[in-house]
């Protein structure tokens, strides 16, 4: 995965640091990295105006908002009890053909 793909994976402090970082390199760094910092910057400052106008901090906060949204559902009554009333009247059923 090339860091282009990960940029909106990113939260925002790992965000703004790639960011500082990039710009760092766009100004002192030689050859190809500062030919990628030249390239980063323009993608990392989009993702950052994308989620300032959305509102969204970062991308995993909005899938963990989704993801708790659908475990937040009340559960179903577990079938176990009646499993268990099952096995204590046959149980009993066994106890009662002893006697």
């Amino acid at each position: 995965m090339s860091i282009t793909d990960m940029i909106p994976t990113l939260d925002d402090a790992a965000l703004a640091n790639l960011r500082s970082n990039a710009s760092r390199l766009e100004a002192t760094g030689v050859g190809p990295r500062q030919k990628e910092a030249a390239l980063l910057l323009p993608l990392i400052d989009a993702e950052l105006a994308t989620r300032k106008a959305n509102g969204v901090k970062t991308i995993r906060a909005a899938r963990v908002t989704k993801a708790g949204a659908k475990t937040a559902a009340p559960k179903k009554a577990a079938p176990k009890k009646a499993a268990k009333k099952v096995v204590v009247a046959a149980e009993a059923d066994a106890d009662a053909d002893d006697e």
